[in-house]
């Protein structure tokens, strides 16, 4: 490549303004590549802690529900679950992070009270459904959590390739080029130099 370019002064400014512009570009994306990395770092800390909440509140609630078929029956647990509403809407809005968009779930939590009469129901049972409410709210943050951490992952990937290329191919090449026009003029100088010199000696002799 260095072969390619005519070695000028004007040329080895411009490769130099290129490497600079190659080196600006390297520590950007290393920046961004260490606030990413710090995010998802977060992230898996959330998604653990999050998850840890939901394995126990699941467990709570299962073990309210078995103790619920047990006293009531499965028939009159599978009728009461068809009174129950289903779940208002949530809303997926975004928010950047060094340009990349992860998701942010803005669910309203509603007051949690049955929809089913007392009649016919248990502690378990009631015991089970509040514990099932609680479980939504956690599962939308974790759904939350995991998709964020595949887009900065994917970004991560991507930037990591971009500034291996700056580092390893791009900004290499630039400095090989420079070096080889710097000797190729430093070398014209000097022959320059002996010839003046040749030239000033004969008309000394002269």
């Amino acid at each position: 490549m260095a072969s390619k370019v005519v070695p000028t002064k004007a040329n080895l400014l411009a490769v130099k303004g290129q490497l600079s512009f190659a080196q600006k570009g390297y520590e950007l994306l290393d920046r961004k590549r260490t606030v990413l990395m710090r995010e998802i770092m977060e992230l898996n800390k959330r998604a653990e802690n999050l998850q840890a909440k939901i394995k126990e509140t699941f467990n709570i609630s299962y073990e309210s529900l078995k103790e619920a078929t047990i006293s009531m029956g499965s028939e009159a647990l599978a009728d009461i679950s068809q009174s129950v509403n289903l779940e208002e809407d949530y809303e997926i809005k975004n928010r950047s992070v060094m340009g990349v968009e992860i998701p942010e779930i803005e669910y309203r939590e509603k007051e949690i009270k049955t929809e089913y009469s007392f009649h016919n129901s248990t502690i378990s049972l009631d015991k089970a459904t509040i514990n099932m409410k609680n479980l939504l709210p956690l599962i939308y943050e974790l759904a939350e959590v995991e998709s964020s951490c595949i887009r900065l992952a994917e970004e991560i990937k991507k930037t990591v390739k971009r500034a291996n290329a700056l580092e390893k191919i791009q900004i290499p090449r630039f400095e090989t080029i420079i070096a080889s026009i710097e000797n190729t003029l430093g070398e014209k100088e000097r022959e320059d130099f002996f010839r003046m010199k040749k030239v000033k000696n004969k008309k000394n002799r002269r």
